[in-house]
């Protein structure tokens, strides 16, 4: 059985709410699911999985989150070579350039990205959390 990982940060419940159902997507495709905050995660974790989902909003100038996420997806950045990942989360204003800034970091690692990202503009509608299901599936 695949085992797949879902890291994220959430600060209002949006991207976690969007990890909820990144969750029950792998689950559905018959995956093993982990849902673990960034702080529960490093670079000595990524070989336990076979794919991993990253959910984290935009942050001030669209950035990753500063205090928690950023410094714990750096540390595991160089572990991604060759990993199936797929990323997620929620923002409140700006087009997306956050998920495109991550987007590129992660190709210059290596990763593999099984899908197209999933944006959410703050609370998840209907079609955001469909997309995170499909985006759990895409994973396993």
């Amino acid at each position: 059985m695949s085992k797949v990982a879902v890291v994220y940060w959430s600060g209002t419940g949006n991207t976690e709410a969007m990890a909820k159902a990144v969750e029950e997507g792998i689950k559905s495709a018959g995956a093993e699911a982990a849902v673990l905050t960034s702080a529960e995660f490093n670079a000595s974790k990524v070989a336990e999985f076979d794919a991993i989902a990253f959910g984290c909003p935009a942050m001030g100038a669209e950035v990753l989150e500063e205090s928690e996420f950023d410094p714990m997806f750096t540390d595991v950045e160089s572990s991604l070579k060759d990993k199936k990942i797929a990323l997620f989360g929620s923002y409140g204003w700006g087009d997306g350039e956050w998920m495109r800034n991550w987007e590129d970091r992660c190709k210059a690692a290596g990763a593999v990205l099984a899908t197209e990202s999933v944006m959410a503009n703050n609370d998840p509608d209907a079609d955001a959390i469909a997309s995170c299901k499909a985006l759990g599936a895409a994973l396993v």
